[in-house]
């Protein structure tokens, strides 16, 4: 690394009070992943992670919607025009998951066991609060159906996170 480039990026030299700083960090060049993102094929991955992201984001919009009006009778039109949208974005996610060729399926699916066991839980106590605060008939079916996507969408982006990072099954090429 150059003179000029090291005190760049330890900002100690530029700034004269003294101290030297050794960061050893690589320059860019230099840097190297060690695994595929791509699935091990060298092909891109579809946004699998995009689609998710944006289904959990707009299950969470609908969830404060309805936990805002506990106790009372909340709108439905807009919670459920936004639990539609992220069932579609969750399910084309999960469409495109499963035409992956090349993948890490044995740490998918050892990820996405536990991670969906943790998120079960975690759904079901937020149903019971709202069970506890008497929401009842449309407003619960709702609030049901956002939880159970909060449920697997959560652990689709963990497990496909760590997959896409794992070398690709041999029986999966």
């Amino acid at each position: 690394m150059s003179d000029t480039m090291s005190n760049t990026m330890s900002g100690h030299e530029a700034s004269g009070n003294g101290t030297a700083a050794n960061t050893a960090t690589p320059e860019l060049g230099e840097l190297r992943h060690e695994a595929d993102p791509s699935g091990g094929d060298g092909t891109s991955l579809p946004p699998i992670t995009i689609l998710a992201i944006a289904s959990l984001g707009l299950v969470v919009i609908g969830g404060i919607v309805m936990a805002s009006y506990v106790p009372r009778r909340p709108p439905l039109p807009g919670p459920i025009a936004l639990l539609v949208l992220s069932a579609c974005l969750l399910a084309a996610a999960a469409a495109m998951l499963g035409r992956i060729k090349s993948f890490a399926w044995s740490r998918f699916f050892l990820v996405a066991r536990w991670a969906l066991l943790a998120y079960v839980v975690s759904a079901g106590m937020i149903e019971f609060a709202f069970v506890r605060d008497h929401t009842r008939g449309g407003p619960l079916a709702v609030v049901t159906l956002m939880l159970v996507i909060f449920a697997l969408d959560v652990p689709l982006l963990i497990a496909f996170t760590a997959a896409r990072f794992a070398p690709p099954d041999p029986s999966s090429h």
